[in-house]
């Protein structure tokens, strides 16, 4: 039975990945920071007492930022896998506050990286790291592949290039096992409401039952490949798997614009979004990306991965889980 640690699992992808490693026998420990309050809502569903017999999941207390305690824990849990998923992790905010963004996306890796190889030196474990198509940034080229140079066009961006390289570094100069998953945009009914497809479902389904009046957006021109998160983890999971570490593309090969997605959108509820969506500029980048379009043909050739619905089915989808929410919402009023 294999152990997994995962940081970030308190967020969209995390919470999917603890899923798919429980279902494939896994122990999974994550990592959690301290908060006044709880965060563990998309978790709860599959944590029980750690203190049961079967218990399978558990949860530290922990910080990217906190270099000895990641190694502390990395040496007292001994993972066989450590996947890097947290951070901060939006992109507009990333102006905002760039250095703790750096401080969590770029050091926080390096911190993760490092704590691995103190516990290489007695057991060996595989590094995944949560790379991002926004390295790709101002693009070169299109589609965009592996062999890609990164041009990045915020501190998120930069923040996740050093993690890049530095994780290519550890690969190389301590022969670790250390992997690279670039994730193009992915996206369910668990992403946050600040990122902007949930923004738009949220709102959607609150205009529809008249708990909302205006959606305000920046860029819609802005173009992106979107996919179901549920899919890019078992992609992860498949990157620790391969023969040998190395770096991975996981997309859909397909994009669409800001104002495809709302098409999509309230056209699953029978609504014109152009009554309802207005532009505001604080939501514009100060850099914009205007066009991400991922090749995934080596992860479908080396690790057999592939996405398994559209982007339009993955707004159906959303849309079907923030109507109940709205429901929900409205009869409480």
């Amino acid at each position: 039975m294999k152990t997994a640690l995962v940081t970030g699992i308190t967020g969209q992808d995390g919470s999917y990945l603890a899923e798919l490693l429980l279902e494939k026998g896994y122990h999974v420990h994550g990592v959690v920071r301290r908060s006044s309050t709880f965060n563990t809502s998309r978790i709860d569903h599959i944590y029980r007492d750690p203190h049961e017999a079967d218990a399978r999941l558990f949860l530290h207390y922990g910080d990217l930022t906190d270099g000895q305690n990641l190694t502390n824990l990395v040496l007292d849990v001994q993972p066989d896998e450590i996947y890097n998923l947290g951070a901060q992790s939006h992109v507009r905010v990333s102006f905002d506050v760039p250095a703790y963004t750096v401080q969590t996306v770029g050091i926080g890796a390096l911190n993760v990286l490092e704590a691995a190889r103190q516990l290489n030196k007695t057991k060996p474990t595989r590094v995944y790291q949560a790379s991002s198509s926004e390295m790709f940034g101002e693009v070169k080229e299109t589609p965009q592949t592996e062999r890609t140079p990164f041009s990045p066009q915020s501190p998120y961006a930069c923040a996740k290039v050093y993690a890049f390289h530095q994780t290519v570094n550890y690969r190389k100069s301590y022969d670790m096992f250390a992997s690279n998953g670039i994730l193009f945009n992915h996206e369910s009914p668990r992403r946050g409401e600040t990122f902007v497809t949930r923004k738009i479902t949220r709102a959607a389904t609150r205009i529809k039952v008249g708990l909302q009046e205006k959606l305000y957006l920046g860029n819609l021109d802005a173009k992106r490949d979107w996919g179901y998160a549920k899919d890019y983890v078992e992609g992860m999971w498949r990157i620790l798997q391969h023969d040998e570490p190395d770096d991975f593309v996981l997309a859909t090969g397909e994009t669409q614009t800001i104002r495809t997605f709302l098409d999509y959108t309230f056209g699953t509820l029978d609504l014109d979004w152009n009554q309802y969506v207005e532009i505001d500029p604080r939501y514009f980048r100060p850099a914009e990306v205007d066009l991400l379009l991922g090749d995934y043909s080596k992860a479908k050739a080396k690790l057999g991965w592939s996405p398994t619905i559209s982007c339009k089915e993955l707004a159906e989808l959303m849309v079907q889980h923030d109507m109940v929410l709205a429901k929900n919402e409205a009869a409480s009023k």
